[in-house]
């Protein structure tokens, strides 16, 4: 078995769910499959003596899980006072409407279609409830709608699906687009050189204890997956089927459907470039 200190970004080993640095606290959603690896991570978010929590991503529309993550908030001494939202998906936001029912609490996101409240987020915003210091870092590429959330104090940054605890996520095009996501990437890599951003807090999987040894594995995937791309183009596979036939041979083919929505991301990407024909 391979040591978890020896894959990219070093995942935590133990339970997901659970504190994971001293303001984030993970509750995992009881919604495992091949995208959503062990579920949806669900993140309350505090400063260790307020009383007041902020939640990233509800999960999805499970009654047992909402009420879940509000007991542990609960039990913490704390109320949840925000949710926040990554991105719309519905493994992260349908559970958003019944979860501000719940807890009275407004929905913030950068799509206004999954907001509830007067207020949405936008690049640069800065989260202060309880005290707490989140600021709103723009991840447009997995989807148009992406955000990530920089927590200073812990050194951390909350990823969506924009990093995942293992494995790579998907460019969901027509919505996600590649060039978007590389300008992403190279975003997150500057919060862990310039900001000292060491851990990630993903969307799912395990925790990631090396962030830029995570941004930079990703940017070497994509780089290489580009290639393989354009070299496939080449041999004349010239549709997504074909090419994800042919570059993705040695995955799941339960996967290849989420790889097809990659690869039309990828061919729109090198058109765009001028680095393929039609």
């Amino acid at each position: 078995m391979t040591e978890a200190a020896a894959l990219p970004g070093r995942p935590r080993g133990g339970a997901i769910t659970g504190q994971a640095t001293p303001r984030a606290h993970c509750v995992l959603a009881p919604n495992p499959s091949a995208m959503t690896l062990d579920g949806t991570n669900t993140w309350i978010v505090a400063e260790p003596d307020s009383d007041l929590a902020v939640v990233i991503d509800p999960g999805p529309l499970d009654e047992g899980h909402l009420r879940a993550v509000i007991e542990t908030a609960e039990r913490a001494g704390k109320r949840v006072a925000l949710t926040l939202l990554t991105h719309g998906h519905p493994d992260h936001a349908d559970g958003a409407a019944r979860f501000a029912e719940l807890t009275r609490s407004a929905v913030r996101a950068l799509d206004p279609a999954l907001r509830l409240g007067d207020e949405g987020l936008e690049a640069g915003d800065v989260i202060t409830t309880g005290g707490l210091e989140l600021r709103v870092v723009p991840t447009a590429g997995h989807t148009a709608d992406s955000l990530s959330f920089h927590l200073p104090a812990d050194r951390a940054v909350l990823t969506g699906d924009t990093i995942l605890g293992r494995g790579t996520t998907v460019v969901a095009h027509p919505d996600g687009r590649l060039g978007d996501y590389l300008d992403s990437l190279r975003r997150l890599r500057s919060l862990t050189v310039d900001d000292g951003v060491a851990t990630v807090l993903p969307g799912h999987g395990p925790v990631l204890n090396d962030a830029q040894g995570a941004v930079e594995f990703y940017l070497a995937h994509r780089a290489n997956r580009l290639a393989q791309v354009e070299t496939a183009v080449e041999a004349g596979h010239r549709t997504s089927a074909e090419v994800v036939a042919n570059v993705y041979a040695d995955v799941d083919r339960s996967l290849w459907p989420a790889a097809e929505l990659s690869v039309r991301a990828q061919l729109e990407y090198l058109g765009e470039h001028g680095l393929i024909q039609d």
